[in-house]
């Protein structure tokens, strides 16, 4: 029975995921950042190929962006469907499987009810569901490889947890910063060699990604990625800073009404207990990389990034439990006199009637914790979208509206096999048949489309255009309208001779 009900309590997350991925795509919600993206290098993995994306640029090599060569592993799944659904439908199946090792942690601590409540709440989750939200990332491959990291150590299978570890090290490049986190939390369990081993490849797969191969694949020939400058202008000078102004530090972590919304929405619901578990250790580079960041955008709650940390901070919560309730039965027998103890003993009707009442007043104190996440989890759910984003599913908001018709005018207007700039909202759906990029990513040469959506401010990209500039280097490049503001979409189109199309075309050939 306790099988069959964490199947169901896993599928049922599944399908919620499922419907709202697939409305979301249909909607034209998903985009060319970051779906687009990641089905381009899969595609191209599946091809055999490296994973050059015109999303990102003109020849980009995607591992000259970010470390993550675990993406080749989902290229049997475009041999199966090739389309960008696919790797949503992965994203989903990841997150569902961090449920299983969830819950068995939680269960070997207060038994099932625990297991299976603790479930509910990482499922139902506002770090779930804004990943599920943003569409696939490869950061949703290290949500169940912590969650099972977690499992380990707790087993006492140490030798797991370093092979697990050392497996993270391939979904990102800042995995190695959470690897010297892992050998901290195995230092505190007197695990030295184990502690050493995993610290030692964490430092080492860290200098590999950023120093070695991102450098080697990116266009500007170094890693693009520090965004720290509150605290230095290297990583060198910010280790100074932070041993020698950590008061100043500090102050970074709550300087703006989203940082602290971000300490809010993962600590309150878990009665800020994470914050007392050495397990937090494993979450703390995650999180403060994050707050130290100069990018605004990384400090929401409405991204991907969350997702690896949601089941730490609730692990840990429930470590914390685990451990006041193991301080409290240690008190309490030193403090009771053999007297007290006999008559205690006496009064009840047999010592197995104490200790059962004893372990069930601790299962319902390690339920309590996770029972207050889920029960945040519905209500946001039902009355706050801006965090609980499966809000729009749940109650059926979505609407097929004339923007959906005209994104899907705008596509089908383009053939197959042709170089084309595209909206972010219409890219993901170019990608199976088309080389397509954002607009401005392209070597203008080979353009012979493009898409342009007027309603928004900026186009997307790295260094995205405005529309008025979509549409001056479109006029420059004598491009003429297909289709003429569609609500609010423009295709446009030149002729370029048929060599340029084939070379195009080549892009999605073996």
């Amino acid at each position: 029975m306790q099988r069959i009900q964490l199947t169901a309590a896993m599928a049922a997350a599944s399908v919620l995921y499922l419907v709202h991925s697939l409305l979301r795509y249909a909607t034209f919600s998903a985009k060319g950042f970051d779906l687009g993206i990641f089905d381009q290098a899969v595609r191209q993995y599946a091809l055999f190929k490296a994973p050059i994306v015109p999303i990102k640029g003109e020849d980009f090599h995607l591992l000259g962006d970010h470390f993550h060569p675990v993406l080749v592993v989902l290229a049997p799944l475009y041999w199966i469907w090739d389309d960008p659904r696919m790797l949503n439908i992965a994203l989903i199946l990841l997150l569902a499987s961090a449920a299983l090792p969830t819950y068995l942690v939680a269960r070997g601590w207060f038994g099932h009810r625990t297991g299976m409540v603790a479930v509910g709440a990482l499922l139902l989750g506002w770090p779930f569901q804004a990943i599920v939200n943003w569409d696939f990332h490869e950061i949703a491959v290290g949500v169940p490889l912590i969650a099972w990291i977690i499992w380990a150590t707790e087993r006492g299978r140490i030798r797991l947890t370093v092979g697990l570890s050392a497996a993270l090290l391939l979904v990102r490049e800042d995995m190695g910063v959470t690897l010297v986190a892992i050998a901290l939390v195995l230092l505190l369990r007197r695990r030295w060699t184990a502690a050493a081993l995993t610290a030692a490849l964490g430092v080492a797969g860290y200098w590999f990604a950023t120093d070695v191969v991102i450098p080697h694949f990116s266009p500007s020939g170094d890693f693009g990625y520090w965004e720290f400058t509150a605290l230095g202008a290297s990583a060198g000078a910010a280790v100074v800073f932070l041993l020698t102004q950590p008061w100043h530090a500090a102050t970074i972590l709550v300087d703006h009404p989203l940082k602290i919304a971000l300490w809010l929405l993962h600590f309150v619901p878990l009665w800020l207990l994470p914050l007392a578990s050495p397990y937090a250790i494993l979450g703390a580079p995650i999180l403060l990389s994050r707050l130290f960041n100069d990018r605004l955008n990384v400090w929401s709650p409405v991204y991907q990034y969350d997702a690896i940390l949601a089941p730490i901070f609730l692990l840990a919560a429930l470590d914390t439990v685990r451990r006041i309730q193991a301080v409290r039965a240690r008190r309490a027998r030193r403090t009771r006199s053999p007297a007290r103890q006999a008559s205690e003993h006496a009064a009840s009707s047999t010592p197995a009637a104490t200790t059962a009442a004893t372990t069930a007043r601790n299962r319902r104190w390690g339920t309590a914790v996770p029972a207050t996440a889920l029960a945040v989890s519905v209500v946001g759910t039902l009355f706050f979208p801006q965090v609980f984003p499966l809000q729009r599913t749940v109650t059926a908001s979505w609407s097929f509206d004339e923007r959906v018709a005209a994104h899907q005018r705008a596509v089908e207007a383009v053939p197959d096999g042709v170089c084309v700039e595209a909206a972010d909202t219409a890219a993901p759906h170019l990608v199976d048949r088309t080389r397509v990029g954002l607009n401005g990513t392209t070597d203008a040469s080979r353009l012979s489309w493009l898409i342009i959506d007027d309603t928004v401010s900026e186009l997307g990209g790295n260094d995205p255009l405005t529309p008025e500039e979509a549409f001056d280097r479109a006029d420059r490049l004598g491009f003429e309208p297909v289709i003429s503001d569609d609500a609010g979409l423009w295709v446009l189109h030149r002729e370029v001779d048929d060599a340029v199309d084939a070379s195009c075309a080549e892009y999605l050939r073996r």
